[in-house]
């Protein structure tokens, strides 16, 4: 029986664990980042994260994948590169699937995994019932489809950050959603920005729905 991992999350190192493994400030840690993410032309706030500190005030961290953390550390010297690197090691042998070492271990795994498929049920049938897998898509054929409107599409695209605010006549991509192959941006009569969404971008937003329990 083929194992099927229904949740492969990336996995992140944040900004403050960077700093407590490094021994540096985590302000100065968060500015070397966005320097660096600067460098790469990547959107700072894109890997942004908030959360509660000692005080329960909100704080903002930064949460990078196993690439850009090592990027990030090539400056350093090479016992804080060793460092990360080794708590990276931990972070990926963590995530390694564990064998079962009994068949009763076996027989739960078996009805774990089948109870996944069965959760994830609704979003493969929409992935297959895709009636034009060519097509661009605007917000409003995608919201319906769901049963909702393109104001409240949009507004829940804008929350998870995947319109860039900085565009002032209409709406356009953040540019990590339109490298993903999410979605395009082109240009209407009148010379505003239309973003218009490709089948693995509706594809996206609805796993997004259901992963929020939104549909």
């Amino acid at each position: 029986m083929n194992l099927v991992n229904i949740e492969n999350q990336e996995l992140t190192m944040s900004s403050r664990e960077i700093a407590e493994l490094t021994g540096k400030r985590h302000d100065h840690v968060k500015r070397d980042i966005c320097v660096m993410l600067d460098g790469l032309d990547l959107d700072a706030p894109n890997f942004g994260d908030i959360y509660l500190d000692t005080n329960n005030r909100k704080q903002t961290e930064y949460r990078l994948g196993r690439e850009l953390s090592l990027t990030l550390v090539s400056g350093y010297n090479v016992k804080l590169r060793n460092a990360i690197i080794k708590r990276w090691q931990e972070l990926e042998a963590q995530q390694a699937p564990q064998l079962p070492q009994t068949f009763a271990e076996a027989l739960q795994l078996a009805a774990d995994q089948a109870k996944q498929l069965e959760e994830a049920a609704p979003k493969v049938h929409f992935v297959d019932n895709l009636v034009d897998r060519t097509n661009l898509m605007n917000a409003t054929a995608v919201a319906q489809k769901h049963g909702k409107s393109a104001q409240w599409l949009n507004k829940l695209l804008e929350s998870k950050k995947v319109y860039n605010k900085s565009v002032k006549r209409g709406r356009a991509f953040q540019q990590w959603f339109i490298d993903k192959g999410y979605g395009e941006v082109k240009q209407t009569e009148q010379g505003y920005s239309q973003p218009l969404f490709t089948p693995a971008g509706e594809v996206f937003i609805n796993e997004m729905l259901y992963a929020d329990g939104l549909v």
